[in-house]
């Protein structure tokens, strides 16, 4: 029998009994083909054949990383970091790759271990996969370095629910069930090299070597030609009298100068980041000018993103912004402590009588709904006021009428009253669990006199360099008596609160080129030289140009919020 077709093809017969035959044929090969693979794997010949194992499961490898060693166990289709064990039975993998003990020198051309590019190559490894192995064997915790067994420290944890983009090493201080408290942060062992004008640059997100305790408030002001992180013209909210291109400053270098701590990376402050971290959380600056400064400062930097909504009323100023649900708050207190008028013994109507011992009740009311505080105060107490205690006047400044009574607390004595006084009520207050952020005492740069007497910080154009400080006795000691104000508090922590203390006085002390000076406002007809007889300009050298060193402030807030945060996710984790 053959095959019919149509006229015209080429016809080749063939009978069934012959595709019967091929077919048959060919199963059987596929039958024996599959038996043979299943009782004999290839890749396990080939594993055996060339590494000298026979299973994926046997396979490691130890992957460096500048002076880091992961080690990677790799699976049939997934890529997993998880623990390998050593004779100690220590864990030893972390998903970041942190900063051995002893590293070896860096030099300027060399980025430090722990800088982003290892990070970066450390995410790379980290897996894609959720499976419950991976989950199970990636929450261990790291290996504690030298400095950090001989601190006492509590080691991270690292979660392996955490996207590759957030893992963190982040270390959780003092974390107890009465609260934590910190003085910024533990220095580790990392070094830079700040020999450079033009260092490498400071990573914009991601991990710093802050996250392994790095001091911030040791360091060195590097210039940064990616300039302010706003101009003057873009920000609506900008005080006038902190605008100093816009009052006719003819220098800008001192806008691109930024602090460079000695041992790690302050990020660059990222505004979406910031939003992201504050989702649904209100940030308030409550105290005195120099806090309406700093809050201004943050409502620059995010207004390059984002344009919020003014919600202000008479009490207080809030900026909402809409696509993270965050707010900006400004409360006035200028020295943080209760204030009346009213006459009181010998000190009549017409003098604000500060009652040192109890809190600014004006702000104290709203304090629990507030996630972070940054506070800010000190300079107010050059200015006239009575002090009391106990409703008994103790002290005054530029005021005591009766020179046969005995003054018991100056000014400087009331200041650190007043620290412990209203730190001591947030660390108690009942419904009150956030952060507080203590700026330390910003100093001024009056040079020949004070802010009333011709002090003057005309014609800086850059920071003092190394060496070039000179120390402010009224500065160090209104550093030193907030810090024993601050510390008096700590003993007194009840709450689920943090204090924490932003130590920036110091480092600021180098820029006398940051304050506007005789640029105060826009008369084009304003005096900005000294006159014939030697006499300078009427001049602000206490607050601080915008954009300008001010903005290191919210880099710094950022970082230790960032911080606090994810600090508190691992240690409840």
């Amino acid at each position: 029998m053959t095959w019919a077709t149509r006229k015209g093809f080429a016809v080749y017969p063939r009978t069934i009994s012959w595709i019967a035959i091929s077919v048959g044929g060919l199963a059987m090969f596929l039958i024996f083909g599959s038996w043979f693979l299943v009782s004999y794997p290839l890749g396990s010949i080939m594993r055996g054949y060339f590494y000298g194992v026979n299973s994926s499961k046997d396979l490691d490898f130890v992957i460096s990383l500048g002076n880091q060693n992961v080690t990677v166990l790799a699976h049939d289709s997934n890529l997993d970091l998880v623990p390998k064990k050593f004779p100690s039975d220590e864990v030893t993998v972390d998903k970041k790759v942190e900063s051995e003990s002893n590293p070896p020198p860096q030099s300027s051309s060399n980025r430090p271990a722990n800088d982003e590019s290892s990070n970066v190559i450390a995410k790379d490894l980290l897996p894609k996969s959720k499976s419950p192995d991976a989950t199970n064997s990636s929450s261990q915790s790291v290996p504690e370095t030298k400095e950090k067994r001989d601190e006492g420290t509590i080691p991270s944890v690292v979660s392996s629910k955490e996207s590759k983009d957030d893992i963190d090493t982040s270390k959780s201080e003092n974390a107890e069930a009465g609260g934590s408290v910190s003085k910024g942060s533990i220095s580790n062992s990392s070094d830079t090299d700040m020999g450079s004008k033009n260092p490498d640059p400071l990573p914009t997100n991601g991990s710093t070597a802050s996250d392994l305790g790095c001091d911030l408030y040791h360091g060195t002001w590097v210039y940064d030609s990616a300039g302010p992180l706003y101009k003057n013209n873009s920000c609506p909210v900008l005080s006038q009298m902190q605008n100093c291109q816009g009052n006719g400053r003819p220098d800008k270098e001192y806008e691109n100068w930024r602090w460079k701590p000695s041992q790690c990376n302050l990020p660059r402050f990222d505004p979406k980041k910031f939003l992201k971290l504050m989702s649904g959380k209100t940030l308030a600056f409550i105290g005195d000018s120099v806090a309406r400064n700093q809050m201004e400062s943050l409502l620059c930097i995010l207004w390059q993103v984002e344009v919020p909504k003014n919600r202000g009323n008479k009490k207080m100023q809030r900026y909402y912004f809409r696509s993270t649900s965050v707010m900006i708050v400004r409360i006035w207190s200028s020295w943080l402590v209760k204030q009346t008028n009213e006459p009181l013994d010998f000190a009549q109507d017409g003098v604000v009588k500060l009652h040192l011992d109890a809190p600014d009740d004006h702000f104290m009311e709203f304090v629990p709904n507030f996630d972070v505080i940054v506070m800010s105060s000190g300079h107010w107490f050059a200015k006239q006021s009575v002090y009391v205690l106990n409703n008994e006047i103790v002290g005054g400044q530029l005021w005591w009428p009766d020179k046969s009574r005995r003054m018991k607390v100056n000014n400087i004595e009331a200041f650190q009253i007043s620290v412990e006084t209203i730190l001591t009520a947030l660390a108690t207050s009942p419904n009150y669990t956030g952060l507080t952020i203590v700026r330390s005492y910003s100093p001024d740069h009056y040079e020949g006199g004070a802010w009333n007497t011709g002090g003057s910080c005309t014609g800086k154009d850059r920071p003092l360099a190394l060496g070039e400080r000179v120390e402010n006795k009224f500065t160090n000691i209104m550093h030193d008596k907030q810090l024993s104000g601050f510390n008096a508090a700590i003993k007194k922590l009840k709450n689920k609160s943090r204090l924490i203390l932003m130590d920036i006085t110091e480092a600021f002390e180098y820029r006398h080129d940051g304050h506007p000076g005789p640029y105060r406002n826009t008369d084009p007809n304003k005096l900005t030289k000294r006159g014939p007889d030697g006499k300078p300009p009427p001049q602000d050298c206490l607050h601080w140009c915008m954009p300008g060193p001010v903005d290191t402030w919210n880099e710094l807030v950022l970082d230790i919020i960032r911080r606090d945060f994810e600090g508190n996710q691992h240690f409840s984790s």
